[in-house]
């Protein structure tokens, strides 16, 4: 722990002192004023004794003292069993939710194994299994507290109620959606996504909102119920499954031998580093269009979280093959017919770097 750590956790410490000390000077000054008071009274009572004509204030400041002592002493004898009952709850509940803590640990580390609970899901379920014990206790324990029954106890717990219900809707919705996430398993800690327009790393799924890493060192917060309701791509599941796929597009022109626009841009693939050469890069043509046939090129990268240097790299590469063989990635526009036909002799179908050897016979996968 550096320097400026231990001095933030030494000032956290002394304010807690602090507070600790402010506290129970109040309770000591309290304490004081409340047992001169009742000194004061018993030095009236004891006063008003000593003489005929106020004895009777005397007794009747005697009776009220005693009998307002033995109300008080009546009903705390009448409170100790239902506090002995809360207590045996709250320890049964904080054991129970110990043993809770320890089997989820377990689980998350992978010392245990359940079918249908994984390590993600151990701690969100571990929070949820608390907060059922806690309540289920609580539930069980009111009809113990002192002053349960009565009307005051029962209004504010009905106001409390009502505040809580009100004023946590949004909450409840952005804790239900952070469930969801995590019981989906839709995103993990450590997973390359893009959500929305949002692309990076996750660094935190929380139980209200997820926080991403981009490729710029940017932390994007996202509250889980935009999530839940944004179409979400996880690269490094794709990853599992044998790479991430990685595309690009480039236009180009109809006298350009399709062909050779192929054999250029999977040969910048293969000089792309961090491209897989098993499965082989493909190139599809997506559209013909009126002035130009879209080609797409299609690879796939071990590391998710490398795609945006891999895809500058790649667009470099593609830059520089085109420009090694003479062919420049532009897309024609026409606002009249040429004098020429635009359009590649069966001579020249084969241009540098096309080969007869198979260009043109790929199949679709």
């Amino acid at each position: 722990m550096g320097p400026r750590l231990k001095a933030l956790a030494i000032g956290g410490f002394t304010q807690h002192i602090e507070g600790i000390l402010l506290f129970l000077k109040g309770l000591v000054g309290f304490t004081a004023w409340a047992l001169s008071l009742f000194a004061l009274y018993l030095w009236l009572d004891v006063s008003f004794m000593q003489f005929p004509y106020t004895r009777p204030w005397g007794e009747q400041l005697h009776d009220t003292m005693t009998t307002g002592i033995k109300a008080i002493a009546l009903t705390i004898v009448s409170f100790i069993p239902g506090l002995v009952i809360v207590a045996v709850i709250f320890i049964l509940t904080r054991f129970l939710n110990r043993l809770s803590r320890l089997f989820f640990d377990a689980v998350e580390s992978g010392r245990v194994s359940l079918p249908g609970l994984y390590a993600e899901t151990a701690q969100p379920t571990r929070k949820i299994v608390t907060v059922i014990l806690w309540l289920f206790a609580l539930v069980m324990m009111y009809p113990y507290l002192p002053g349960s029954d009565s009307d005051a106890f029962k209004g504010v717990s009905v106001f409390l109620g009502l505040l809580l219900s009100i004023g946590s809707a949004g909450t409840v919705n952005q804790a239900v959606s952070g469930l969801m996430l995590m019981y989906a398993r839709a995103l993990r800690v450590g997973d390359y996504v893009q959500i929305g327009e949002t692309v990076g790393t996750v660094v935190a799924l929380g139980m209200f909102s997820t926080r991403i890493r981009t490729p710029f060192g940017e932390i994007v917060s996202l509250p889980n119920a935009v999530i839940v309701g944004t179409t979400t791509k996880n690269y490094s599941r794709e990853e599992e499954t044998g790479g991430v796929f990685l595309t690009t597009t480039v236009t180009i022109g109809y006298n350009t031998p399709w062909r050779q626009v192929h054999a250029m841009l999977i040969k910048a693939a293969h000089r792309t580093e961090g491209l897989l050469t098993d499965p082989p890069p493909r190139v599809m043509q997506r559209s013909l269009s009126d002035f130009y046939v879209e080609y797409t090129l299609g690879a796939r990268m071990a590391q998710p979280n490398r795609r945006i240097a891999v895809l500058d790299a790649l667009h470099r590469n593609i830059q520089d093959v085109f420009n090694e063989y003479g062919v420049q990635i532009m897309s024609p526009h026409y606002v009249a017919d040429p004098a020429e036909k635009v359009w590649v002799p069966k001579e020249n179908w084969y241009e540098a770097p096309a080969k007869k050897d198979g260009n043109d016979k790929q199949s679709p996968r």
